[in-house]
């Protein structure tokens, strides 16, 4: 049978980047099916038929937006992906790939612990400002897991850390970190500004990949005959406050001052992952430096934002 791949959230930030690589397959976005809506991811999965499914598409928002709206993150992303999954098993498709976030680890483990593995996710609750979207994620993977159990299909998941990219969405409630950061910073210097204003303390710890990275780590994985969960992440970890000074330095913005607002909820201290059982079955994968990565992402977005307000 001839692999044919549908790839959900195929208009995002990393489905952007795997069309950018050429991976052949049907790239569907919120315009070609609600996902929420069970009969129409029906009819969107009995017209395609695929054989692979690599399942990107997320409920996703930045911190405020999580602690704010519960409830949507929650009940849309239980909503996606049961539909996506028994519509995927309904119409034959053989492997499927669920992306989850690291968000799902527990929050609060033993330091001892860290870097967290694959067998860790159910050994405690998900961080409380990302709890309903880690608790969805979580029942994804639990889903893949009673599937393949039962039906004897390759269902699995891949665990990506943080991602960034010049394809990330740069402001409003969808916005995380690194891409929010790049566009302060763009501002403050197209506005002659001397600082920037960020959440927290810059205490808690973070990983950070380019999402381009996890990209070519999909694809690698479709192409292989694996059927294993696995953690991908850059062995980089930094604080908060680390990478947005590699960031100014990054953006050649070095002169500009953070100005951190305590009163903002920092998130997660740490949820740093392991990625040693990727790296066993793919050795030779190499990771972007956050330093590289930040400055491709500024660059793009720096160009984009300059040439508007010409």
């Amino acid at each position: 049978m001839q692999t044919k791949i549908l790839v959900t959230g195929g208009t995002g930030m990393v489905g952007r980047h795997l069309k950018d690589l050429g991976l052949s397959a049907i790239y569907a976005g919120s315009k070609q099916a609600d996902l929420t809506n069970y009969d129409k991811v029906d009819e969107l999965f009995e017209f395609i038929r695929p054989t692979t499914v690599i399942h990107l598409a997320a409920k996703v928002g930045g911190i405020m937006d999580n602690i704010k709206n519960p409830i949507g993150f929650y009940e849309d992303n239980i909503y996606i992906n049961t539909n996506v999954v028994k519509c995927a098993y309904k119409y034959g498709c053989t492997r499927f790939i669920g992306i989850l976030s690291t968000c799902i680890y527990p929050d609060n483990l033993d330091s001892a612990l860290y870097p967290l593995t694959e067998n860790r996710i159910h050994e405690g609750p998900p961080t409380v400002t990302n709890f309903s979207y880690g608790y969805a994620k979580r029942c994804l993977d639990v889903q893949l897991k009673c599937y393949q159990k039962q039906h004897g299909v390759q269902y699995s998941s891949l665990i990506p850390c943080n991602l960034y990219s010049e394809y990330d969405h740069f402001e409003g409630d969808k916005a995380h970190f690194v891409t929010s950061l790049v566009r302060k910073i763009a501002l403050a210097k197209i506005e002659n500004k001397d600082y920037i204003d960020l959440f927290g303390t810059g205490k808690p710890l973070r990983q950070f990949m380019y999402a381009e990275d996890f990209a070519k780590a999909i694809i690698q994985y479709v192409k292989s005959n694996y059927n294993a969960d696995l953690n991908i992440a850059t062995p980089e970890v930094f604080t908060i406050k680390q990478i947005a000074e590699i960031a100014l330095e990054a953006c050649n913005a070095t002169h500009l001052k953070i100005k951190w607002d305590n009163s903002k909820p920092d998130g997660q201290y740490r949820k740093d992952v392991s990625d040693n059982n990727f790296k066993q079955l793919f050795p030779s994968f190499k990771y972007t430096l956050l330093k590289d990565g930040i400055k491709k992402t500024f660059d793009n977005y720096f160009h984009g934002l300059a040439s508007k307000r010409i």
